[in-house]
């Protein structure tokens, strides 16, 4: 009988080399699905990543620190219980320019492709 549940107990770790840390649940790294990824991660003090225009719905959940956000030049910053949703082709950059590392969860609707999101070069 197959059972209707997946439990997770060793997420995909993504090898990162801005001292990011990035443990896939659920998505194409960890079991090829493509519809949905589920991401825990860990954003170090000083961390950003380049401007990007994902080509996927992404919603952010703060577990602990903040986030900064630059969405179509808005500057947004999330703290811990917060949550957001920015839509596909959304031009955004993430960082966490504050003192204490910043604890979050990140679904991806499809899932998080590299070749989805578009980072813009340094």
């Amino acid at each position: 009988m197959n059972k209707k549940y997946t439990i997770q107990k060793s997420p995909f770790i993504v090898p990162t080399t801005d001292g990011k840390v990035i443990g896939e649940h659920f998505g194409q790294a960890t079991d090829g699905n493509a519809q949905l990824s589920l991401a825990h991660m860990i954003a170090p003090s000083g961390w950003s990543e380049p401007f990007q225009k994902p080509e996927f719905d992404e919603y952010t959940y703060i577990i602990k620190g903040k986030k900064q956000f630059i969405i179509d030049g808005d500057t947004v910053v999330l703290s811990a219980g917060e949550s957001i949703k920015i839509e596909k082709n959304t031009r955004v950059q993430y960082s966490n320019p504050f003192i204490e590392p910043c604890e979050y969860m990140a679904i991806c609707l499809p899932a998080f492709a590299v070749d989805l999101v578009h980072r813009e070069e340094a």
